[in-house]
């Protein structure tokens, strides 16, 4: 080592000293930066949950059978539904879904338990509240599948019984399950015995899809907000000319800015994944080295954007709306709260310059699925790329401004 290298080596590891102390001198930054992680990945864990329990439920049985009672308490035996109504008039479904006591309405016809024994294919009405049309999909769903589990066990049992089971029972394509009417038949016996198996999910909770990604989204917005908030900060207090004065280069201000962030958002991404290990209990399957590299590369990009933004603004008002101008439709275009591949066209090409979805994807990858470099090497040479791109695009932008 020569020097010169060796006297900027110096100047930069004073400047990293310098950042060091700057930024934990304030105890509100540190608790910023150390526990505003875990609070909002808690917040993010309980509040992002699109699972589906205890649907406010209203019936009408106008059979009143055992029958009836029967298909009531099939319903509620899971933990999908929950009654909180019922009556003997159909009018009141209409006024408990339009009052918004009840998602879900559930009507019984007269007749039901006669038709059911005697093969006859009875019917059941289902109403659902389609204001939140996520809850109201997913509570369908789950409403035909155990009418559908019924029709098959009592088919069984009749069949067992010696009665052939239930020939009068139309097929489910007869009944206008491809419809949307509000009819729902119990079939018959498919013909076909589909046993489905989730992968890497097998409760299919939502949480351990999302609280994986919420590690990148807390990580973005740390490096966005150390690294354009403090050179903005710098040129606000007036302290940026007598760096411009010393013997430091705008590479060498880089390096004093970017490496102490860097290394406080590794620490930041090992405690939020702590936390999601050992609180949320969110399977890892994969290798440590893979999350640790995806995670130098994701940050390094992140470091990048924050330094572009901190070129183009002269106060700390600016660099901070500047930022969530950027970070808003970073976490929409990721595929964290909507996939991919239901947006239009256009915003999926958007999507492939995004750099928090290529890290989502590898996350994602290495605690569900335990994919190692060779399965998700398409993300890391993106997220490669973006962060040399970016850090020389900021380092040019960076050196123009001083």
């Amino acid at each position: 080592m020569t020097a010169e290298s060796a006297l900027r080596l110096l100047r930069v590891r004073r400047m990293v000293v310098k950042e060091i102390r700057q930024l934990f001198r304030d105890p509100r930054t540190r608790g910023v930066i150390f526990v505003s992680p875990v609070i909002q990945l808690l917040l993010f864990g309980y509040a992002v949950n699109t699972d589906v329990r205890n649907v406010a439920t209203a019936v009408v049985d106008l059979d009143r059978t055992a029958e009836s009672r029967a298909l009531v308490d099939a319903l509620t035996a899971s933990d999908y539904f929950d009654v909180v109504l019922r009556s003997d008039r159909p009018a009141a479904l209409g006024e408990a879904l339009d009052a918004g006591r009840a998602v879900v309405g559930l009507e019984i016809p007269p007749g039901y338990g006669t038709d059911l024994a005697a093969g006859r294919g009875p019917a059941v009405q289902l109403l659902v509240d389609g204001t939140n049309s996520n809850t109201a999909t997913v509570a369908q769903g789950y409403a035909m599948r155990i009418v559908q589990q019924l029709g098959a066990r009592i088919a069984a049992e009749g069949r067992a019984a010696g009665g052939g089971g239930a020939p009068g029972w139309p097929a489910p394509a007869a009944a206008g399950a491809a419809a949307p009417a509000p009819a729902t038949a119990l079939p018959a016996v498919p013909a076909v015995d589909l046993r489905a198996r989730a992968w890497f999910n097998p409760s299919l909770e939502s949480r351990v899809y999302n609280v994986p990604a919420v590690i990148g989204v807390i990580v973005l917005l740390m490096c966005l907000l150390l690294t354009a908030l403090a050179v903005v900060r710098e040129r606000e207090v007036g302290t940026l000319e007598q760096l411009l004065v010393s013997p430091l280069s705008a590479v060498d201000l880089m390096l004093g800015k970017t490496i102490p962030v860097a290394g406080v958002a590794m620490i930041q991404i090992t405690i939020v994944t702590t936390v999601a290990l050992f609180w949320f209990d969110i399977p890892f399957r994969g290798e440590w080295a893979t999350l640790a590299l995806a995670a130098a590369l994701f940050i390094l990009a992140g470091l990048s954007f924050g330094l572009l933004i901190s070129t183009i603004s002269s106060t700390q008002q600016e660099a901070f709306l500047a930022m969530f101008l950027f970070v808003l439709p970073s976490v929409i275009l990721s595929g964290f709260l909507y996939p991919v591949e239901t947006m239009p066209w256009i915003f999926q090409q958007l999507t492939l310059a995004n750099p928090l979805r290529h890290f989502l994807e590898i996350v994602r990858g290495v605690f569900l699925k335990g994919a190692g470099v060779e399965e998700l090497a398409v993300q890391f040479l993106v997220l490669a790329a973006m962060a040399m791109t970016g850090l020389a695009v900021a380092t040019r932008r960076f050196r123009r401004t001083l």
